[in-house]
């Protein structure tokens, strides 16, 4: 015969604890789902930002709504500058509104990659649109969709509406 004896404290030692644990989870869940809300332009705009040759980043210019010619027009090595000057500095703005930021690859050799784009309203039937793609180690960090026009325009992948 076995007999366990428990003390009334012991249970309150025990609902103690607990109702810390159920504390600690419910704070975490709350932390996280905040989270998740301000972190929504990073993954809205920088979703599967892993690509893999030239299908991967096919397929992330394609998730952006991008038509385009499947033979890069470009490939090449370009070195993020260690310091920014203003030309940089504008152009990682667009960066970092669209979830990407290049001053974390600073001083570093990345491929840019580019594409014309056979879709983009109201110049379908021109050569002169582009969508360019940095990569490191595999992953885009960056890129925007630029026309190569003297009076042209540049903004992150996403059509700007509006």
């Amino acid at each position: 015969m076995f007999v366990v004896s428990v003390s009334s404290r012991k249970f309150k030692k025990i609902g103690i604890v607990v109702a810390a644990v159920m504390l600690v989870m419910g704070v975490v869940t709350i932390y996280s789902c905040f989270s998740d809300t301000n972190n929504s332009i990073n993954k809205s705009t920088a979703t599967n930002n892993v690509v893999e040759g030239t299908s991967g980043i096919l397929g992330f210019i394609s998730s952006f709504g991008w038509e385009v010619i499947n033979e890069p027009d470009d490939v090449r090595e370009v070195i993020i500058p260690v310091e920014f000057d203003d030309v940089y500095k504008n152009y990682n703005e667009i960066q970092i509104s669209q979830g990407y930021d290049l001053e974390k690859y600073a001083g570093e050799r990345v491929k840019k990659w580019s594409f014309t784009i056979t879709n983009y309203p109201e110049y379908e039937e021109c050569d002169y649109i582009k969508i360019n793609i940095l990569v490191f180690e595999g992953k885009v960090i960056g890129g925007d969709v630029c026309s190569v026009k003297l009076d042209g325009f540049m903004h992150g992948f996403a059509l700007e509406k509006g």
